[in-house]
């Protein structure tokens, strides 16, 4: 990848639906160039799709949290599958070493932080978890409003 390359994907972070034309101005590059770069880039893997974000993806949650998931036996699918239906949660992570589970998590107060840890603690095949609140992020690469 050269700079351009580093450029485009700058923009298409910023606004997936750029339009080739778009795009092609953007970086003094004709639309022929721009739509190989990202062919290119996708066929390499380095593109692997693109997706919409949701202003609740995209706005900051007063109350975040990590939270880390102890997993009886062989329930981690079963308890990764109830974890998905909680709109609370940003993203599920699986990992090696004490904890079986990493769940990122937000909501607007810590009443309902509570209610959730709740939850999710009743999830048949959660054996033990362990809460962090987040209090400040100093860097992050997701979006924001």
């Amino acid at each position: 990848m050269d700079e351009i390359d580093h450029k485009l994907i700058s923009l298409l972070r910023h606004n997936g639906r750029y339009s080739i034309s778009d795009l092609a101005v953007e970086l003094g590059l004709s639309r022929a160039t721009v739509r190989t770069r990202i062919e290119r880039l996708t066929q390499f893997g380095t593109i692997l799709g693109y997706t919409v974000i949701l202003k609740s993806d995209a706005v900051e949650q007063p109350v975040r949290g990590i939270m880390m998931i102890e997993v009886e036996g062989h329930a981690a699918d079963r308890v990764v599958r109830s974890l998905s239906g909680f709109p609370e949660i940003s993203a599920v992570h699986s990992t090696n070493g004490r904890w079986d589970l990493i769940v990122e998590l937000g909501t607007e107060t810590l009443t309902d932080l509570d209610f959730v840890l709740r939850r999710i603690r009743l999830i048949q095949g959660v054996s033990n978890s362990e809460t962090n609140l987040l209090l400040a992020t100093s860097r992050s690469t997701k979006a924001r409003m």
